[in-house]
């Protein structure tokens, strides 16, 4: 059926209203989801979340230091002004925030530096649970060095240790001091009482020397290793321990039905097992742990395999706690590396899900920085993926006296995180916190605790049966 065609002066108006809603729209400009803000040695990073994408101009001002960055297609919204209120004072890296209106559908927003800073801004696209992404992170030009950071605190703890031992010297000595005979004080004494003076001894006699106050040995920088036997003197070869605690950050990794985020759960165990690790020696040797994040903040994967081995590494672990979609299944696992393929489909779906952390977490995937760019090459020696099984049979061991274990051997696949060429590594499951169960164990410090024993435990006897080589220099 054919229809007349629209008189002229409506179809005038039909297209007045599309360009006035089209116009409209565009002068609405994004809207701001959500600001939120990682403070963190390493780096800062400052995130924008929209709707739509974010383009910005950015320039840097040296004296003082601080960055502008110009938001365009937003209007300063209450979001914009509550990133304000989330920096903190401790920030290692900024120093103020301003935001204000700097032209229309235009936000400038200043940082104010503590120091000189390398800024990496890019957008990220929708994934997992976040809408577009506007990232400034925050790099110090002057990054801090991890090894400087490890040798640092090995010289605290023996400079704690060299006062420890001279403060009981000193009380040791005082109290000798007291109980020293004093001839004349003796003399004074009797006088006083009217009593005679004691037979002088012949010069010829000898007598008995006062003992001699003997110094205690300065204890080293750990306790009795774990498994009883005497205290051993410290040596200078450190056992390195490098702690992974997983996702972090903008990456929160596996949330449990009670709300509990992964990222937060395994940063408390680690630095319980860090605890223990730096408190314990092993054939003389004391341990150190070295830890590739000790906050809330997101670091890629190839990053965390880099920081231990700048830190020349012994063995690396990382930690979770991984989720299912379901709720049935429990208990811990120990994954090493495989470069063929996996040992099961469940080993093979939990490391393609740990190896997109950096999608989540926002990895700015056009940074020059070589480290980060360019992908480790697939080096892994067998001795290493043998270590690495040698090691992971050792904690899933000690783990299993807690409780339930998912798979009673060590698994195996091609996780990104465990490929360091030259230091054993795995990676430790350390419960199922999508299990109601186990999410409760999980924030419960007392079952944490546990589990950081036993995986100390396991490191102790991995270390026992297996000495670390001799470094070419001491640490």
């Amino acid at each position: 059926m054919n229809h007349p065609p629209l008189p002229r002066r409506r179809l005038l108006q039909a297209g007045t209203l599309v360009l006035l809603l089209g116009t409209a729209h565009l002068a609405r400009g994004a809207k701001v989801v959500a600001v939120r803000m990682w403070p963190a040695e390493d780096y800062t990073r400052v995130t924008i979340e929209s709707d739509s994408v974010l383009k910005t101009n950015s320039f840097m001002v040296n004296d003082p230091p601080r960055l502008a960055v110009d938001i365009e297609g937003v209007d300063l919204l209450p979001g914009l002004r509550e990133l304000v209120g989330q920096l903190k004072s401790d920030d290692p890296n900024i120093a103020g925030l301003r935001v204000a209106q700097n032209a229309p559908n235009v936000v400038r927003l200043v940082i104010d530096l503590k120091h000189p800073i390398k800024p990496q801004i890019f957008n990220l696209q929708p994934v997992a649970a976040y809408q577009h992404r506007l990232v400034f992170d925050l790099y110090p030009s002057a990054p801090p060095d991890p090894l400087l950071q490890l040798v640092e605190q090995q010289s605290q703890a023996d400079k704690a240790a060299s006062e420890r031992a001279a403060r009981l010297l000193g009380k040791e000595t005082e109290g000798l001091a007291r109980t020293q005979p004093d001839p004349l004080g003796d003399l004074i004494a009797r006088s006083q009482r009217g009593e005679a003076p004691p037979p002088e001894t012949p010069a010829d006699t000898p007598s008995t020397p006062p003992p001699v106050a003997k110094a205690p040995l300065p204890p080293g920088p750990s306790k009795q290793r774990p498994g009883g036997g005497a205290r051993q003197a410290p040596t200078e070869r450190l056992i390195i321990v490098a702690l992974d605690p997983g996702h972090g950050g903008e990456d929160p990794g596996a949330i449990g039905p009670k709300g509990t985020q992964e990222k937060q759960v395994v940063l408390q165990i680690a630095r319980k097992l860090r605890d223990r690790i730096n408190a314990t020696t092993v054939n003389g040797n004391p341990m150190r742990a070295f830890m590739t994040r000790d906050a809330d903040f997101f670091v890629p994967l190839q990053i965390r395999v880099a920081k231990a081995q700048r830190v020349r590494a012994d063995l690396f672990i990382s930690i979770h706690a991984d989720a299912f979609y379901n709720a049935r299944p429990q208990g811990a696992s120990v994954y090493a590396l495989s470069t063929r393929g996996a040992s099961s489909a469940a080993a093979r779906w939990i490391a393609d899900k740990e190896n997109k952390a950096d999608l989540v977490g926002g990895l700015n995937v056009r940074a020059k920085d070589a480290t980060i760019q360019r992908a480790l090459l697939d080096m892994s020696t067998t001795a290493q993926i043998n270590d690495s099984r040698k090691i992971g049979t050792k904690l899933l061991g000690e783990v299993g006296r807690l409780g339930k274990l998912h798979k009673p051997q060590v698994e195996h696949a091609n996780f990104a995180v465990l490929r360091a060429p030259d230091i054993p590594s795995v990676l430790v499951e350390t419960a199922f916190i999508s299990n109601p169960d186990e999410e409760r164990r999980l924030r419960d410090p007392k079952y944490q605790d546990d589990l950081a024993d036993a995986l100390l435990r396991g490191i102790v006897k991995y270390f026992e049966a297996n000495p670390p080589l001799a470094r070419n220099r001491t640490i």
